[in-house]
């Protein structure tokens, strides 16, 4: 069965650090590239960050110098290193399988995790 699990959410303060992982079964993580994406209350859901199965990188202009993606091939595992979080980061984090990482939109975008909550709050 094809999956991702979403992990490592929770309540952290404002310049607190979190590290969330997306486990992979069902596939191997290297043929294909993963992405981040959040759903914040009332908002629709935003790309986030993207690696390829090249190890190319890209990140949201609201993350780049905070959040880290990266990935374990061998563990079948990808993870999203937050740091410096502040409240507008709350949001339901998803990690997906897409086609490419050209563009860290949803649009290409063919398996779906259930999603790991974090709030940041003090």
């Amino acid at each position: 069965q094809l999956q991702l699990v979403e992990s490592g959410g929770g309540l952290v303060q404002p310049g607190g650090s979190l590290r969330l992982s997306c486990a992979a079964s069902g596939f191997h993580l290297n043929y294909y590239a993963l992405g981040w994406f959040r759903q914040a209350p009332g908002k629709e859901r935003e790309g986030v960050s993207c690696i390829s199965r090249f190890g190319i990188i890209n990140y949201a202009d609201s993350v780049k110098g905070r959040f880290t993606i990266s990935r374990d091939n061998a563990k079948n595992t990808v993870y999203l290193q937050m740091n410096s979080l502040k409240p507008e980061d709350t949001a339901v984090y998803y990690c997906a399988r897409k086609a490419s990482c050209s563009t860290i939109a949803s649009s290409d975008v063919n398996l779906w995790g259930k999603g790991t909550l974090v709030t940041i709050s003090s």
